[in-house]
């Protein structure tokens, strides 16, 4: 499964194994900033990724704990004065994915192109807040626990070297680089557990930065993020009521999740709903046999339900572990198996080009990482946190998400899930039950009505009751803002002002008795006049006014000047069987 930015990055490596070693950064800014968090910071250069000259930004280290120091990329809003703009994070999924999927892919101020060189993106959600990208929890991305030489051998082991060079005998993997020592016990291992890391690197950016965190805070994520979110920000809550001495009170206003992963037994089910004909691009090839397995696996005694079930009432890590590799490779897997298709937009077969990744070679640059003061070498994903939360099974794990959301709109956050209806990995579906079993009030009472954006097409339909809404976007996959970049901007300045998302045109803050007045149902079917059923081209390029590919790529012609965005929140690799394992909003496999 080899697209042109792995290609690109094979032939970088092989060219100099040695490059990949990053030496240690002199030049970081030591503050310290709330709740005695340390953080480490430099200015970065305009045109690594902002190419603004007028708009600034930092990236840098919160040193949370001995051996987890996490990584951050902070820029400041575009289009008003960032000393009084709302501040905005922004984190992956996984466990294990790294945030610069989401500012590279997705939503950040630039893209990268098959040259190497960034790309504005005009639909930035940085137009409209301070936005900070946080790679957590340590090991991801460019956080890390202690750096070290080393090189990955052909089973992906890393083993460590004497020092900063690449031996003869690890010349011929090509992957001699700095890496994060594998120190386990220095990362989080379930999701409740990982909530204290991203209260203190946001104690630790807003204390060093705190002229860019004067006003509402919002946290954005997707996938995993439907784990995250909710449980991190009701920890939030929890610290700002305890009123701790030296820490800052975090004014939390907004909760949006992308296509997240919630609870197990529901989306576990609605895999099996969406592959029967419940998608909506006119999809179902399976046959009787196929189908009567997939039924069994799911549905049947002692099989993925039912282990779902023994996780929760046990609560056994081994129990719940078994449970989560059982129900992916029975009722997951099949997906990938009968339709050889991406699990993270349908339209497409397997290997996806889309959203584009030549951002991984570009991170790996030497002068990109001088230029951000890295500690490491850039991977999308870390083995160690995949490891560590396969564990205890926390993927099978429901985690308090739908109380920490009720609890969050108890508080007077809103709280917004939107989805992409193309995806299987977390669909629709099971969002819609999730958005159903959340019940605000209100909710039930309310209906699906059309969101409206100034380009005047339907990109989609919401369903909202006062501060609580649940999206539907049409031809989207996993990553919505790479695939509907206008709508998905349109959508996120309506949820920072608390308007209503289907026009921008309500204060639902000042109506709490606010509601769509709609169909119970969003019925609209795409059918099947964008399904791609050829392979395609790792070249291509994506053409959101068709929503498909381009005929012929069009790099030549800039790819910002076209609107078209980046992103894509791949799945990281993670073995069962011999089979990539493949986690919500991680990456795509090795």
């Amino acid at each position: 499964m080899k697209s042109a930015y792995k290609l690109a990055a094979t032939a970088l490596l092989a060219g100099s194994a040695c490059a990949q070693f990053v030496p240690a950064p002199t030049d970081l800014i030591e503050k310290l900033g709330f709740a005695n968090v340390s953080v480490r910071y430099k200015e970065v250069p305009t045109g690594i990724c902002e190419l603004d000259p007028n708009v600034k930004s930092y990236s840098g280290y919160a040193d949370i704990e001995k051996d987890q120091h996490i990584f951050w990329w902070f820029f400041e809003a575009r289009n008003q004065d960032p000393t009084t703009a709302p501040l905005t994070v922004w984190i992956n999924g996984g466990p294990g994915s790294s945030s610069m999927i989401g500012l590279f892919q997705e939503l950040g101020p630039c893209g990268v192109g098959p040259d190497l060189k960034p790309f504005n993106n005009p639909y930035s959600w940085s137009n409209a807040s301070n936005i900070l990208f946080i790679d957590q929890p340590s090991t991801v991305g460019f956080s890390y626990s202690v750096p070290i030489p080393g090189y990955k051998d052909n089973s992906g082991h890393l083993v460590q070297l004497p020092n900063a060079t690449c031996p003869e005998y690890a010349q011929g993997f090509g992957t001699c680089a700095t890496y994060s020592k594998p120190l386990i016990q220095s990362v989080p291992n379930k999701t409740e557990d990982a909530a204290s890391g991203m209260w203190k690197t946001l104690q630790g950016f807003m204390g060093a930065f705190p002229q860019y965190s004067r006003n509402g805070f919002s946290f954005t994520t997707e996938s995993y993020g439907g784990h995250y979110a909710p449980v991190f920000n009701a920890y939030i809550l929890d610290q700002n009521a305890k009123n701790i001495s030296g820490a800052h009170h975090i004014n939390l206003e907004n909760v949006l999740i992308g296509n997240g992963w919630f609870d197990p037994l529901i989306q576990y089910e609605a895999y099996y709903k969406f592959a029967m004909g419940g998608n909506t691009y006119d999809y179902m090839p399976y046959n009787d046999t196929v189908i009567a397995e997939w039924n069994n696996s799911l549905y049947g005694a002692g099989n993925c339900l039912d282990r779902t079930l023994d996780c929760r009432s046990t609560g056994s890590n081994a129990v719940c572990s078994a449970a989560d590799d059982f129900c992916y490779s029975k009722v997951e897997y099949p997906y990938d198996l009968y339709s050889g298709r991406d699990e993270y937009d349908m339209r497409y077969l397997a290997p996806n080009p889309f959203p584009y990744s030549y951002y991984v070679t570009y991170l790996n640059t030497p002068e990109v990482q001088q230029a951000i003061g890295a500690y490491q070498n850039f991977s999308e994903s870390s083995s160690i946190v995949s490891s560590a939360f396969g564990n205890t099974g926390d993927d099978d794990r429901e985690s308090g998400t739908i109380e920490a959301c009720r609890k969050l709109l108890d508080a007077g956050v809103q709280v917004m899930l939107y989805y992409g209806d193309a995806d299987y990995i977390c669909n629709w579906l099971g969002g819609q039950e999730v958005a159903t079993l959340i019940n605000a009030t209100g909710y039930a009472e309310a209906g699906f009505v059309n969101i409206s954006t100034s380009d005047h097409k339907v990109h989609g339909q919401v369903r909202q009751s006062g501060l609580f809404s649940f999206l539907r976007i049409y031809e989207s996959g996993h990553e919505v803002p790479f695939y509907q970049p206008l709508a998905a901007l349109e959508i996120f300045e309506r949820a920072l002002n608390q308007s209503d998302i289907a026009t921008g045109q309500i204060c639902v803050k000042d109506e709490a008795d606010y509601k769509t007045v709609g169909t119970p149902t969003s019925d609209y079917r795409e059918g099947n006049a964008t399904m791609q059923f050829k392979i395609t081209p790792s070249n291509a390029t994506y053409n959101v006014e068709l929503d498909a590919p381009d005929a012929v790529p069009t790099w030549s012609a800039g790819i910002g000047k076209r609107g078209v965005k980046e992103k894509r929140e791949f799945k990281q690799a993670r073995s069962f069987l011999g089979r990539p394992r493949k986690s919500k909003g991680g990456k795509r496999p090795a």
